[in-house]
């Protein structure tokens, strides 16, 4: 036993040794220890080249079908020939969709231009653009022309677009691109020739317009279905930009839909939009009332404002707006609008707070700052059901007056003669009333 466990320790003692001069770098290459760290070495080595080239021959397949995949339109070495092909080919295709439903849409695109008598200063600079910005381009006079007092000439004080919808000349704009009714309105087509324009109707609510040409043939557009948006669709506008450039197109996507706001010239002219739809496509001065086109080539909006400040954030008014106001022209030669006979304001927690009313929401009936505007119009539908001042009109037919639906925008869903129920606070008692709309004077 202890002649073995001498051996034990003199063979542990010489292992001992052994690790101590590979430790120090002067060990033999021959000895057992460090033979076997070599050989661990080498293996770590090979193992780190191969799998080295393993990643190189096979990370770029594998990252082709992850989330770091290049995008359509992007070519790479990563990518195979295939790959890169049929990339190529969708790109191909959406490009041929796009010219085509350009070709197939602009002749019904039409350019609108307003003229009239102004007084002979030539350095003023007209402008018939509201909701975007005052022209530039539209200003060609001189300083110190030497025009004596009094003297008038015909100048051209505004431009829009707008889109045949009947083959007999019905064409829809926006009502601010034909507003000024001292003014006399010129159709432009695609090819050059000019029409003589009649303004047949423009909505009181919303900022659209109906004019005529005289003729027959004329190419139009389809009505889409603006209920059916998405955020994130691909959608095309065409219109006059700058009042230079006639059908200039641009594309873009759907950025939000029922958007509000308040869209003005800066010179006074304000309207309420609502439930618009935000596109970033490029929409610029002379566009406003240009259609918003889907691929498919249907319009699903009618351009008419574009954000101050900002890049590629248009609005267009929604193309079911659209709808019964075509049809009402084209049955009546007019727009029908139901008529209630309030002056109001919408009601909001803030304007609760600060007035102590009893809702949140609603319409309160307020008389305006001149002694002409009344709170009721005398004769109107809601002096004959006794709507008085200060009254807060709560619903029409169950639905909920509020920001997001103003009275003007929910009383637009009816026609003269229908009959709503009405919920109205009245001196302190909520109660339920029948009103027979009539139509707008």
């Amino acid at each position: 036993m202890m002649e073995q466990d001498l051996d034990k320790s003199t063979q542990e003692d010489r292992i001992a040794a052994d690790d101590s001069f590979c430790e120090e770098g002067s060990c033999d290459a021959k000895s057992a220890p460090c033979r076997g760290r070599i050989a661990l070495a080498a293996v770590i080595v090979l193992v780190s080249f191969i799998s080295g080239t393993l990643g190189a021959v096979f990370a770029p397949a594998f990252l082709a079908k992850t989330d770091l995949a290049l995008l359509p339109g992007v070519t790479d070495s990563r990518q195979s020939p295939v790959e890169t092909q049929i990339i190529q080919e969708r790109i191909i295709q959406e490009d041929s969709l796009i010219v085509e439903i350009v070709e197939k849409t602009s002749p019904a695109v039409v350019s609108i231009v307003a003229t009239k008598d102004v007084p002979s200063v030539r350095n003023t600079n007209p402008f018939g653009l509201p909701f975007f910005f005052l022209d530039p381009l539209q200003y060609d006079g001189e300083e110190g022309d030497g025009s004596q007092e009094g003297e008038t000439e015909r100048q051209r004080v505004g431009s829009g677009t707008g889109f045949f919808v009947t083959e007999d000349g019905l064409i829809v704009t926006n009502k601010h691109v034909v507003s000024d009714e001292a003014a006399d309105y010129t159709v432009l087509l695609l090819g050059g020739k000019e029409y003589p324009a009649t303004v047949l109707a423009r909505d009181p609510v919303h900022d659209l317009a109906i004019i005529k040409v005289e003729g027959s043939g004329f190419p139009t557009l389809e009505l889409g279905d603006s209920d059916a948006l998405k955020a994130g669709q691909t959608v095309i506008a065409i219109g006059n930009s700058l009042g230079e450039f006639a059908n200039s197109v641009s594309k873009g996507i759907i950025s939000g839909l029922g958007r509000n706001l308040v869209a003005g010239s800066g010179f006074g002219d304000e309207e309420q939009l609502t439930d618009i739809i935000q596109t970033d496509a490029a929409i610029n001065p002379g566009n406003s009332g240009g259609p918003l086109l889907d691929v498919s080539g249907r319009v699903i909006g009618v351009n008419v404002a574009v954000a101050r400040a900002a890049e590629n954030v248009g609005f267009a008014l929604p193309s079911n707006q659209l709808k019964r106001i075509v049809e009402d022209v084209k049955t009546t030669g007019k727009i029908s609008s139901a008529y209630l006979g309030v002056r109001y304001s919408i009601i909001d927690q803030q304007a609760q707070e600060d007035n102590s009313l009893p809702f949140d929401y609603g319409a309160i009936v307020l008389r305006g700052t001149r002694p002409t505007e009344f709170a009721v119009i005398p004769g109107s539908p809601a002096d004959k059901a006794g709507i008085v001042e200060n009254d807060i009109i709560l619903e029409i037919d169950g639905q909920r007056i509020d920001t997001e639906h103003p009275l003007g925008n929910v009383l637009a869903k009816y026609r003269p003669g229908d009959e709503v129920t009405v919920k109205l606070w009245h001196k302190g008692e909520t109660k339920d009333i029948k009103v027979l709309l009539e139509e707008r004077k």
